[in-house]
């Protein structure tokens, strides 16, 4: 009743916010197909407890939301992966005039204005975080950290060695295109991704980690994932979703556009696990989604052969 009553209300000329838990939104899918998707109608569906809620359990985690959601025409669906983001969306839903939205947003609090300077790499005036957002261009991700530990949002690079853009950080680092790693997020495993790249350059002076967000699945930055699949040897999506959302739309695309065909492009969507999880803190949900910094690290380790993989025997 609520998507279908938002429907109406955008055809009276209305800006309709039409706010529901993630969870919930799927019993309204088929008022979202037919109700606003078909007719095109900017409504802007806001998906709260998008991933894992902790204790409220099974019931409410917001696991699906990319999977159902993207395979719908005519919508645009964005994440936020920290407050000012978040701020960023609802301005950017609110401009949207031409079409249905999507924002998922998570369960939580925000990080605060010092961690979003230090890890992230923000430049707030000073020091605090901006009262109100601004748009963001659509279909835009934008690349975090640069090699060697550089914040993008705050610092620009030095040409060195690696990329024809020259931004592959100093020294030997990232000389071989196997030992180039790109890590793409989309929403709140960004300052989880960023850790993870900072520990891996940290255990090995040979691996270069570049971090970007997506910020949209759809679209899909295709000049940014172009770029990483180019630049980079190692290729991995993080996302706090089941299977069939953001990574499943990167590969596609991927595929089509030919980057996989000269097998010089490893990739690996890391996703929810096909389980329901029990009532836990969020942190424990995310351990045993294997979503956490030292999963993240794992699998980059793994994949530029830095560690030793066992193998099961009879």
């Amino acid at each position: 009743h609520a998507v279908t009553f938002a429907a109406g209300m955008a055809c009276e000329g209305l800006k309709p916010f039409c706010c529901i838990y993630s969870t919930f939104m799927q019993r309204g899918y088929d008022q979202v197909v037919h109700d606003v998707a078909i007719q095109n109608l900017p409504v802007r569906m806001i998906l709260d407890r998008a991933g894992v809620v902790g204790n409220d359990g099974p019931t409410h985690h917001g696991c699906y939301d990319l999977a159902y959601m993207g395979c719908i025409p005519n919508l645009t669906i964005m994440s936020p992966s920290d407050e000012i983001e978040l701020k960023n969306m609802v301005m950017t839903c609110a401009g949207i005039d031409d079409g249905p939205s999507v924002l998922r947003y998570p369960r939580g609090v925000g990080y605060g204005a010092e961690k979003l300077q230090k890890l992230f790499g923000y430049s707030l005036e000073n020091g605090e975080i901006p009262t109100k957002g601004t748009p963001v261009e659509i279909g835009k991700g934008r690349i975090i950290r640069r090699p060697g530990g550089v914040r993008a949002l705050s610092e620009d690079t030095e040409p060195a060695n690696g990329s024809k853009d020259g931004k592959m950080g100093t020294g030997s680092r990232g000389l071989l295109k196997e030992h180039r790693v790109a890590i793409l997020t989309l929403g709140t495993r960004l300052s989880e991704a960023l850790v993870a790249a900072d520990e891996v350059e940290e255990l090995d002076p040979d691996l270069a980690v570049t971090v970007a967000d997506a910020r949209f699945m759809k679209p899909l930055d295709v000049d940014m994932i172009r770029e990483l699949a180019e630049n980079n040897g190692i290729l991995i999506t993080v996302e706090e979703g089941s299977i069939g959302g953001f990574g499943d739309h990167v590969l596609h695309f991927l595929s089509l556009d030919g980057a996989l065909d000269e097998g010089d492009l490893k990739f690996r969507p890391m996703v929810l696990p096909d389980t329901y999880f029990e009532a836990a803190t969020q942190y424990e949900q995310y351990e045993m989604a294997g979503l956490n910094a030292h999963h993240i690290r794992g699998t980059v380790m793994r994949l530029t052969k830095k560690v030793d993989v066992p193998v099961l025997v009879d």
